[in-house]
């Protein structure tokens, strides 16, 4: 236990904060609120959601001006970031701006003996801790904190931009659509290309009074307030596997190798999340009678009645689950699993999608951000999102990271390759015996 102690030590970056100030949009705006609808409402137990982007450049204070003042711009649209939530007479969840809040925060750092080259080797989260605001931060807490917070770190030969989103009020095509059109400001652009959809209730308007008491010990969800793993909590450790075009290729032909008349052909999606499926249930060593579940956070915004567009701002997404026995996944070759995943997405159309709704505003579950099912593999992220076309003028990403936050056994997160095409990055949490299962897994990592 000591040498883990010292271990953990050793990875700290001892980033020192320089200084924490509030980006507000720069013109005023008005009071502004908006309910929070049943797509959000279930999230307002999990962590922020966060989110981490490294930069070249050494022009550091210069970098940070730049950032905040296309903040305030793009926040003049995206007014609800720099807002607060806040409850209805009824006790109905809205998230509310006006011109005398606080804003988004900002903070910036210095990591100067850290270059960009240490933190890319860093296969989990210890490190970007100390570069992330909001570790172990409810999305609860926004009734009283800012609902984004970043902090501008610098380090030897760059920047290291951490992002805490509250996820009570926005997905991940949401955060998206907002980092794009803030770098596209910072770039030279006078304006938002594409302005968010502000009015949840056209895709949902039943009001749900939640009677929630703040969190009593993040005990409860197995984490210590600052994220880390308490005792009688299996050790996880985060990976991530990079996937070549060649290899997301050749996994998604292995399992369209046998078409069959009643299925359509597997997506990449499909592909990928069968070859993740099955080899994560290979590496736990489960029972064959053990369930196990494959669950993927859709989105909904084309799947819902009226469909919503592709700038609606806020969560339009649902929970999908499939279940099988290990021993049955792993007795069948992959279009098993693929077929099993296609159907249950197939089916969640606008039907599906209203009576998940209304069952759950008759009676409303607060979900813990791990309740995702037994023996999961549950994917969150999409490799659909341009993560490494967010240029704020001095160049690409280095790489795009998730934080320590939501993170539990068997998530995972896709992202697109560096190199953009067909690459896939897949970062994984999985308790600590069973990750080293897969590190040795040739099938897993395509290698001969």
């Amino acid at each position: 236990m000591a040498d883990e102690v010292v271990k953990q030590q050793e990875q700290t970056l001892k980033a020192k904060i320089l200084s924490t100030t509030h980006v507000m949009p720069n013109k005023p705006l008005g009071r502004k609120e908006c309910q929070l609808v049943t797509f959000d409402l279930p999230y307002v137990a999990f962590y922020y959601n966060q989110k981490v982007l490294i930069y070249k450049g050494v022009e550091f204070e210069d970098m940070v001006e730049k950032l905040k003042d296309g903040l305030g711009i793009v926040l003049e649209e995206f007014h609800q970031l720099a807002g607060k939530l806040d409850k209805d007479d009824d006790g109905v969840f809205k998230v509310v701006y006006d011109d005398d809040m606080e804003g988004v925060e900002v903070v910036t750092a210095a990591a100067e003996g850290t270059e960009i080259a240490d933190l890319l080797d860093e296969e989990g989260t210890t490190k970007l801790k100390e570069l992330l605001p909001y570790n172990g931060i409810l999305n609860l807490e926004g009734l009283h904190r800012p609902l984004l917070a970043i902090q501008l770190t610098k380090l030897k030969d760059g920047l290291v931009m951490g992002l805490a989103f509250n996820h009570a009020i926005l997905d991940g095509t949401s955060t998206w659509h907002f980092m794009s059109e803030w770098a596209q400001i910072c770039s030279g652009a006078n304006s938002v290309s594409v302005p968010p959809f502000l009015e949840r209730t056209k895709a949902r308007n039943t009001r749900v009074k939640l009677i929630l008491s703040p969190p009593t010990d993040a005990q409860e969800n197995g984490t210590s307030a600052n994220g880390d793993v308490t005792k009688g909590e299996p050790q996880l450790r985060e990976k991530i596997f990079r996937f070549s075009e060649s290899a997301i290729d050749q996994i998604k032909s292995k399992v369209n190798a046998n078409p069959s008349d009643s299925l359509k052909p597997f997506s990449t999606f499909q592909s990928l999340s069968t070859h993740v499926w099955h080899a994560v249930t290979r590496a736990r060593q489960l029972k064959p009678e053990d369930y196990t579940v494959f669950t993927v956070f859709a989105d909904c915004r084309k799947r819902v009645d009226p469909p919503m567009p592709e700038s609606y701002f806020g969560n339009l997404i649902q929970a999908i689950f499939t279940v099988t026995a290990a021993g049955l996944l792993l007795a069948h070759p992959p279009e098993f699993g693929a077929a099993l995943i296609q159907g249950a997405i197939d089916a969640h159309n606008s039907k599906v999608i209203n009576a998940r709704n209304t069952e759950w505003e008759s009676n409303p579950k607060i979900f813990q951000y791990k309740d995702a099912g037994v023996n999961c593999v549950a994917v969150g992220s999409s490799p659909r999102f341009k993560v490494y076309d967010v240029d704020f003028g001095w160049g690409k990403p280095e790489t795009v990271r998730s934080g320590s936050n939501n993170r539990f056994d068997g998530m995972v997160y896709l992202y697109q390759a560096k190199g953009g095409g067909r690459g896939i990055d897949v970062e994984i949490s999985l308790e600590a015996n069973a990750m080293e299962k897969l590190e040795k897994d040739k099938e897993f990592l395509m290698e001969p």
